[in-house]
């Protein structure tokens, strides 16, 4: 598949610990099929063929950039304390700053991430010419996942509700939040500031942002990923030896 997408600017997550992969090493540098989960999330966006790459690092910063030295063409953000998604965004921010475009915000430990999928949301995007599109999934258990709460129509997103704070019909949806956005770069840059970090975790949100926009009123989509396998994250070392076997069964798959 050859996809080129030269007004989107991708920007990774990839500041965390990952205290609960119980090691030393930065979570993105934990190898999957021989190589760090941080690298299948860049040779992804290598597929899309996405303008820019700013890779937003924290914990081992240092150590993570020594892992791409043999790529000068990415570009890289520091988040030297982490105080959630929507503050690595705004670190990310001095660095695409004049970007005309679109932003796709992406998570650096989900490494079963396809081009055809991320393709996919940036379509949804254009077509619906919304400033904020959100990438969902279908769960049989939906435990731990903020739930997406589609507007009236069925076609648009109301809001993000996090797990906590979600009311017993809420925690019945099953469509939930991958982590995975697509911003008009200019509704991202002017909403960021108005994010709070008014929560139990003392964190800014990127969830937050569909609500404000809409607020504002902004257009807010939502586009359901065909295969949640994709979508899962990596959080522990459990979760990534299924990761490889999924990413195995992926390929056999794709083979047939």
């Amino acid at each position: 598949m050859s996809l080129s997408h030269p007004d989107v600017a991708a920007v990774v997550l990839a500041a965390g610990m990952g205290k609960r992969m119980n090691s030393d090493l930065a979570k993105v540098l934990h190898e999957m099929a021989g190589k760090p989960l941080l690298a299948h999330v860049v040779a992804t966006l290598d597929e899309l063929g996405v303008a820019r790459k700013v890779i937003v690092i924290g914990h081992q910063r240092e150590r993570v950039r020594a892992a791409f030295a043999d790529r000068p063409e990415l570009e890289w953000a520091v988040q030297a304390e982490q105080r959630g998604t929507g503050h690595a965004c705004m670190m990310a921010e001095p660095v695409i700053a004049g970007f005309l475009g679109t932003v796709l915000v992406v998570c650096g430990d989900t490494p079963l991430l396809t081009a055809r999928t991320l393709h996919a949301l940036l379509e949804r995007h254009a077509a619906a010419r919304a400033q904020v599109t959100v990438l969902s999934m279908r769960l049989e258990d939906p435990t731990g996942y903020g739930r997406i709460v589609r507007s009236a129509d069925g076609e648009g997103i109301e809001r993000i509700v996090e797990e906590k704070d979600a009311s017993t019909e809420v925690k019945g949806l099953n469509e939930v939040n991958s982590g995975i956005y697509a911003f008009d770069h200019a509704a991202l840059s002017g909403i960021l500031s108005s994010l709070t970090a008014d929560n139990s975790q003392g964190e800014y949100y990127l969830t937050d942002t569909v609500a404000l926009l809409r607020a504002r009123g902004a257009r807010a989509a939502v586009w359901c990923a065909d295969d949640a396998r994709e979508l899962l994250g990596i959080n522990t070392l459990e979760q990534l030896a299924d990761a490889e076997r999924v990413w195995l069964a992926m390929r056999r798959e794709a083979a047939r």
